[in-house]
């Protein structure tokens, strides 16, 4: 592999870790730069979800101040988020991704909207939590598609935990990288075993992941709430325009 390649593959890891752990927008630096150095669709897909599993590494180490406390929620929303992400990488495996492509820009477009309604939908729902039921069929949703996919997945799975607990954005944003990377985890054995994984190129981005990520949460901690939390949204949506846009071409 040439320098250039394997250092846009560590900057690309370095922009999809702090994107990922900041606000859940990790494939969008990550996979173009897989598709970048030559690697074809299914194969920058799943090489992306191997390399992505060091975000989860970062971001534990980062986040240490906001996961305190929150062993038994992280442990059952990982389960039921590891368990989707097993079904979406059977799903990927076994089904042409034609009608997914048109389903995941408007999943995308709800993640943002229920971001940006985030405080009017907690004052309509009074003190009222989310239902354990529905949360955690919402969490397996999501971890579907992070195994299937996963460009915003982390948006859609901060956008549920935004809506379902009272808590700091700081908070929720680390449990949803723990959460998303236990779907990644059970993708990627999948993946290791039977897709065509390109495991140099999964090597240099999950180094620079790994610095990415475990900066992303020290910024998060000192950037003011609501403006990250808007732009997160207003970025999702350029995102849901621009894959609405793909699957038209």
């Amino acid at each position: 592999m040439r320098l250039s390649d394997a250092s846009l593959l560590v900057l690309g890891g370095v922009g999809g870790g702090l994107t990922g752990s900041m606000a859940g927008l990790a494939s969008l630096a990550s996979y173009p730069a897989l598709l970048a150095v030559g690697l074809a669709p299914v194969a920058a897909n799943v090489t992306n979800t191997v390399a992505l599993l060091s975000n989860t590494v970062g971001t534990a180490a980062g986040a240490r101040p906001e996961l305190r406390g929150h062993g038994r929620r992280l442990a059952r929303l990982s389960a039921v988020a590891g368990a989707g992400g097993l079904a979406g990488a059977v799903l990927l495996l076994a089904t042409p991704s034609s009608a997914f492509e048109r389903i995941v820009p408007v999943l995308v477009a709800l993640g943002a909207a229920l971001l940006l309604l985030r405080d009017q939908l907690r004052r309509w729902a009074g003190h009222r939590t989310m239902p354990a039921p529905i949360l955690l069929g919402a969490v397996f949703v999501v971890g579907v598609y992070g195994g299937y996919f996963g460009a915003a997945a982390g948006v859609l799975m901060l956008a549920i935990l935004s809506v379902a607990a009272t808590e700091p954005l700081p908070v929720t944003n680390a449990i949803k990288s723990i959460a998303l990377g236990a779907a990644n985890l059970a993708a990627a054995v999948i993946y290791a075993v039977v897709a065509p994984v390109n495991w140099v190129a999964a090597g240099l981005m999950a180094i620079g992941c790994l610095f990415g990520s475990w900066l992303g949460p020290h910024l998060v901690r000192r950037t003011p709430e609501r403006p990250l939390r808007v732009a997160i949204a207003v970025a999702s949506l350029g995102l849901a325009a621009y894959l609405w846009w793909r699957a038209d071409h």
